[in-house]
């Protein structure tokens, strides 16, 4: 697959160099300076290229987008149309202190994202798990039990595609349902994100979730 990378921050930049080490073709966009698309490009190999977010969307099959929630207007901006495209949001929807969501309850970051990317299929994941993790995890992909991973989305083909990356950066995909789960999903990402960087066993923290039944058969 051709995959952009709009924000090349540690989530950005982690999941797009591991989706470039698993074979598909990567372009990162969206960073504070040359110099960084530069390393970024270095670390990911030779399926990895680096251009501006109109580039990494319009060339892709599936757009990862990973900007702070208060760089999102203006990254959906200098992307343009992300109509019929697979649109991998692992945003939280933060204030700029990152210590509250700013939309809760009521709706999402996810379903907020997909009214303003008109006719995108939007699909949240990765959000509920530290950066510092995903590239341990993909070093220990062939290790079982995996670590579960949480998505969701309102269209089933396009949850499959996200599915197979998942599976692929070393995680258990695990199927939460339509985008309006993307309110629980949230604020289950600041309760990672707590655990990680509020105490002091450092961020190195996964999760699983599995059937009880499954548990007691093994």
């Amino acid at each position: 697959m051709r995959i952009g990378v709009i924000g090349a921050g540690r989530m950005g930049g982690a999941l797009g160099t591991i989706f470039a080490q698993s074979g598909h073709k990567v372009l990162f966009s969206y960073a504070r300076s040359r110099d960084k698309l530069d390393r970024l490009v270095r670390e990911a190999g030779a399926d990895a290229s680096w251009g501006t977010p109109a580039e990494a969307a319009g060339t892709a099959d599936v757009v990862l987008l990973a900007v702070h929630w208060a760089r999102l207007d203006d990254a959906l901006a200098q992307a343009g149309s992300l109509a019929d495209k697979i649109v991998v949001t692992c945003c939280v929807p933060l204030n700029e202190s990152d210590t509250e969501l700013v939309v809760a309850h009521r709706q999402s970051g996810a379903e907020a994202l997909a009214a303003k990317a008109s006719g995108a299929r939007v699909v949240a994941a990765f959000q509920t798990t530290p950066s510092e993790v995903l590239r341990p995890a993909f070093k220990a992909r062939e290790r079982h039990p995996r670590p579960s991973l949480v998505y969701c989305g309102d269209e089933m083909k396009s949850k499959a595609t996200v599915a197979t990356l998942i599976a692929a950066a070393g995680f258990d995909p695990v199927d939460a349902g339509g985008l309006r789960i993307a309110r629980y999903i949230e604020p289950f990402a600041m309760l990672g994100a707590e655990l990680a960087y509020g105490h002091a066993g450092g961020p190195e923290w996964v999760y699983r979730f599995a059937r009880l039944d499954s548990l007691v058969a093994g």
